[in-house]
């Protein structure tokens, strides 16, 4: 197809660069319409005329969403030199810009609940127009990610078109309630460990291969409480169900539980933090990972269980 009929040359259209940028970074249609207040079929018009403005496509099918071409990327930088010219336009009365918009971000239980949400927090305080959306789960980066900004994930990813930022350090250590001590004495060595019942995650449910620690201490541990979320971990070792493999930033919070031999079991895991490079280079994105940043680094001696 010649230049003059595929409409190759001409110069794009900012609203079309605008809505390629949406897709770009969410994945999907819908997700870029909502954000965008039109609807699925405008998405998709509009996508079409800037491929034809620009004469090759910018977005590829990918598993569960899109992805961007080289020319989509090409097309993605030039989008978002328009958006920042917007934005620049949006100040308070000082003169400051105002960062507005929304960041989702997918991170683990504890995580979710004791940096992510403070974090959030210190952000809403300073920009009120950003709203923050978690979504709680443990599992591995996702290849697609189609609707989540930022991911916090468990172990260092294998990320294709993302970037894998590391976060920092967290620590393990087993757990047990006074009341269970009381009952059922302390183990005094790795061996004595099969005397007593085991509270961690369900292990054929299990998502995040370094995770799958158990076994590496204690093969012969029967299994007492199990689940997906760390929270229930935490309470039935507190309720005296077992003793609790627990991150020791949430187990070290309650007075009533008791590390279990410190010195013989430590494990040290890490937490990752993925994102398209293009999501980072977003304002407000990048107001949400420092104030992120931030507060881990805060946190760093809890998470170390130190």
């Amino acid at each position: 197809m010649s230049s003059s009929s595929s409409g190759a040359g001409r110069r794009p259209s900012a609203d079309d660069l605008l809505v390629l940028l949406a897709v770009g970074r969410s994945g999907r249609f819908v997700s870029a319409a909502e954000e965008l207040g039109i609807n699925h079929t405008t998405i998709s018009r509009r996508i079409a005329a800037l491929e034809h403005t620009l004469g090759g496509r910018v977005l590829t099918r990918a598993a569960g969403g899109w992805e961007l071409t080289e020319l989509g990327r090409e097309a993605l930088a030039a989008a978002e030199v328009v958006e920042s010219a917007v934005k620049s336009l949006a100040a308070d009365v000082s003169g400051n810009r105002v960062l507005e918009g929304v960041v989702r971000i997918s991170a683990t239980d504890g995580f979710s609940a004791y940096l992510a949400a403070p974090a959030a927090a210190d952000v809403q305080r300073q920009h009120p127009k950003i709203t923050v959306e978690i979504v709680a789960t443990t599992r591995r980066a996702s290849t697609q990610r189609s609707g989540l900004d930022l991911e916090v994930v468990v172990g260092e990813p294998q990320v294709h078109r993302a970037t894998a930022i590391r976060l920092s350090d967290y620590c393990l250590g087993l757990y047990a309630a006074r009341d269970y001590l009381r009952d059922h004495g302390a183990p005094a060595s790795i061996e004595e460990l099969t005397q007593h019942p085991l509270v961690y995650f369900i292990d054929s449910m299990l998502q995040v291969d370094d995770l799958d620690l158990a076994s590496s201490f204690a093969p012969a541990m029967r299994e007492s409480v199990t689940s997906t979320n760390v929270f229930v971990h935490v309470e039935a070792t507190r309720a005296a169900a077992g003793i609790g493999l627990l991150p020791c930033f949430m187990a070290d919070r309650h007075p009533d539980l008791t590390r279990i031999l410190p010195d013989q079991v430590s494990v040290k895991l890490t937490y990752w933090l993925v994102a398209r490079a293009e999501t980072l280079r977003r304002p407000e994105v990048s107001a949400f990972v420092t104030a992120l940043r931030t507060k881990v680094h805060q946190q760093r001696p809890a998470l170390l269980g130190s």
